[in-house]
């Protein structure tokens, strides 16, 4: 395990620090916040190329970790974030919204990390996430509408817009880069170098993303600090929750290890860099919306840290994974 792997707890901390520091010196808001899309495309590059197509082939034999992650995010985690709005957010119909957009939509890109660095199931997880990405972009809606009020209704084109850019791209690159090393270098060259060197970048990316959307929100996240005081209650409460709740799970399924560490990192990340490109398109006029979506990944981005070290399969047990 590197260096950089036994603290990115700490890495990603500071790198949010930084980012709200930055932003509040200097309004460089709107430059910082382009590199948020390109630094998590280029990511996801790095992650969809360590992924191996038979990796995916296997999700046949383990059905049962993908339904149970079905179930626990668009039947389960709704009904919580609704319980847990109509609580201490009843009187505030904006913070409740952004924090249903938050937490109705199951993460599409840097879960693949944490599952990946917690030594998870890569193959379920690939495979999950086009169903995951299917289902939000057709319940998003209805939850909004349904939990959240006609006000909050969602415009889908800009959904499907933004999953599409930062998730399809990548996947064709990291596809195109695999088939080609394969056939011009071969698989030894593939694995050695392209795979490895995908492998070493993907931390540091992620710390750009987590930087820059900082940056670019800080100003915002200043301007309503008591509505950050509101929202850090449901918020904990979640991230308090869902790890326990999955791991419980994979428990009375008696899931393999790796299984359990895949279902605990699609369950409790959220979907924080497309949610909040859709409340800003969206919701234009309403910050408080933004809000939540940008103090959500100030307690996930952490909390998947330390997560993916807690449940990350040990050394002994990689035998499992393959």
């Amino acid at each position: 395990m590197s260096t950089s792997e036994k603290f990115q707890s700490v890495f990603v901390a500071l790198a949010a620090v930084l980012g709200l520091c930055v932003g509040l010196l200097w309004s460089i808001g709107e430059v910082v916040g382009h590199l948020v899309l390109p630094a998590l495309m280029l990511m996801l590059v790095a992650v969809f190329v360590q992924v191996d197509a038979a990796q995916v082939r296997q999700v046949r034999s383990a059905r049962t970790v993908v339904v149970a992650g079905l179930v626990l995010n668009f039947v389960f985690t709704p009904l919580f974030a609704w319980a847990l709005g109509a609580g201490p957010l009843g009187d505030s119909p904006d913070l409740r919204i952004g924090l249903l957009l938050l937490l109705v939509t199951p993460c599409t890109d840097w879960y693949l990390v944490f599952t990946g660095l917690a030594r998870g199931h890569m193959g379920v997880a690939a495979a999950v996430l086009p169903v995951n990405l299917v289902l939000q972009l057709l319940l998003l809606p209805v939850y909004i509408l349904l939990l959240g009020g006609e006000a909050a209704m969602v415009d889908s084109e800009t959904l499907v817009e933004a999953v599409l850019l930062v998730l399809v791209v990548p996947l064709v690159l990291a596809v195109v880069a695999r088939s080609s090393a394969l056939r011009w270098k071969g698989a030894e060259w593939r694995d050695e170098r392209l795979v490895t060197g995908a492998s070493a970048s993907v931390l540091p990316l992620l710390y750009v993303a987590v930087f820059a959307m900082f940056a670019g929100q800080a100003r915002t996240v200043m301007a309503h600090l008591g509505d950050l005081a509101v929202l850090l209650l449901p918020l904990s409460a979640f991230f308090l929750v869902m790890p326990l709740v999955a791991v419980g799970v994979s428990r009375l399924l008696r899931l393999p290890t790796d299984q359990k560490v895949t279902l605990t990192m699609t369950t409790v990340a959220r979907n924080s860099p497309v949610a909040l490109a859709i409340a800003v398109a969206a919701f234009p006029d309403r910050p408080l919306i933004a809000v939540a979506l940008v103090v959500g990944p100030l307690l996930e981005l952490p909390v998947l840290a330390v997560l993916s070290q807690i449940v990350r399969v040990r050394d002994r047990d990689t035998a499992t994974r393959r």
